[in-house]
């Protein structure tokens, strides 16, 4: 057996055993021990605390860390990220910069259909290869746990290779893969003219193949002016939750699109983007357990507004912090600076933001009880920062790598 002892922790980040969904200014509440230490035993935190109080349960400490002027935290949680494609888009970079919208860059054959193109033409052995050198980054990254969807395939044959490639992930890797079926991502070309086909074979092909293999945990739509309705979003998320997947929503992205009503009307686990959003949404969403997931890099990508995180929050609503790495809009997976962004940006509190980027992302992916907070008994997935002055020093200095190293499942992998 395995046991890691890490000792003279600077400070010791959300460590509790009450970890329940954190909802608006409960968000704030972000526990720190000072001078901790935290024992591991296997892939599993068993007993952590002050140092003058140490005490060993079981076994004598088979390795010892010394985290003098470090901070040890439970590593992030990314509810939301596209990391199966092929190839990059960084041509439409250049479109953006001159100014080109959505429609003009899709004209010029950009967009999610020139990544479902790309997926068509490619095998499931590259499209794993490209997707495990983006999990190892973002896992030096500091994120121990990612949910996965699928969604640039938009056929049977190319959304079964994603989510394949997806549980190929999942069983190569020891960070904890959550998988979501997004074959309602857009509507491929083939089927501009009857878009009622093209839903009826999501339900009546995708979904029971998808169910016979195993291959999804959610179900996800993407609910917006031109893509689906809110009606459309129903139906596709009831079917899903037929085959047993949780509906989460890509909602309110571009426009008031109805997606977070649809969302609460499907009692989805999340509704995820936000950056357009009225009352009546944050309304809708208080006094439910349905998660506003925002996600601040593409805000900056595409120079957008922010979800208001703030209103949000005072309103009483749960947020959880994603990356939404994917190669159109969020071509970065990185976690450390998405929560940077959320405190310059969206104006939440370092305590805030670390909380929705671990716990409540955690709880955005159906795992709170296995990972996102410092527990007796949850995954030792955990981020050792290198000596830092304060816990506020990892939002502030968002351009520097902070990380000294990476835990997943109790072992150091950097």
């Amino acid at each position: 057996m395995s046991v890691i002892l890490i000792k003279n922790i600077k400070i010791l980040v959300n460590a509790r055993e009450d970890y329940a969904l954190l909802k608006g200014e409960a968000l704030s509440n972000l526990p720190q021990i000072n001078d901790a230490y935290l024992l591991i035993e296997d892939d599993t935190i068993v007993k952590y605390g002050k140092m003058y109080d140490r005490s060993y349960p079981t076994a004598e400490p088979t390795e010892v860390i010394d985290a003098t002027g470090k901070v040890v935290m439970p590593a992030w949680c990314d509810s939301h990220t596209h990391i199966v494609f092929d190839g990059s888009r960084e041509q439409e970079f250049v479109y953006k910069i001159k100014g080109m919208g959505y429609a003009e860059i899709a004209a010029k054959g950009g967009g999610i259909l020139n990544s479902a193109a790309k997926v068509a033409a490619a095998s499931e052995q590259e499209l794993y290869t490209q997707a495990k050198k983006r999990l190892d980054e973002i896992v030096a990254l500091g994120t121990g746990a990612v949910e996965i969807k699928s969604g640039y395939g938009l056929s049977v044959e190319s959304e079964l290779k994603m989510l394949r490639v997806i549980k190929k992930l999942s069983e190569n890797s020891k960070v904890i893969i959550r998988s979501t079926f997004l074959g309602a991502h857009a509507i491929p070309s083939l089927y501009k003219e009857n878009r009622e086909d093209y839903i009826q074979l999501i339900i009546e092909e995708m979904l029971p193949k998808i169910a016979a293999e195993k291959l999804a945990d959610f179900i996800d739509v993407f609910c917006e002016q031109g893509f689906f309705t809110p009606e459309e979003t129903i139906l596709i998320c009831n079917a899903g939750k037929a085959y047993g997947l949780l509906p989460k929503i890509h909602a309110n992205q571009l426009n008031i699109s109805g997606g977070v009503q649809a969302g609460v009307a499907v009692n989805a686990i999340s509704v995820d983007h936000l950056e357009t959003v009225s009352q009546n949404e944050i309304d809708c969403l208080k006094n439910t357990d349905t998660i506003a997931t925002l996600l601040p890099n593409p805000s900056l990508y595409l120079r957008m507004q922010y979800a208001p995180a703030r209103q949000m929050l005072n309103d009483g609503l749960a947020i959880a912090l994603a990356s939404d790495y994917n190669p159109g809009s969020s071509p970065s997976g990185n976690m450390n600076l998405v929560v940077s962004l959320a405190c310059m940006q969206m104006k939440l509190l370092p305590e805030e933001a670390i909380n929705a980027a671990t716990i409540n992302g955690a709880y955005a992916m159906g795992i709170a009880n296995e990972v996102g907070t410092i527990s007796a008994g949850k995954k030792a997935n955990l981020i050792i920062t290198k000596e830092i002055p304060s816990l506020t020093f990892l939002p502030y200095a968002f351009g520097s790598n902070l990380i000294d190293k990476v835990m997943i499942a109790g072992e150091f992998i950097q």
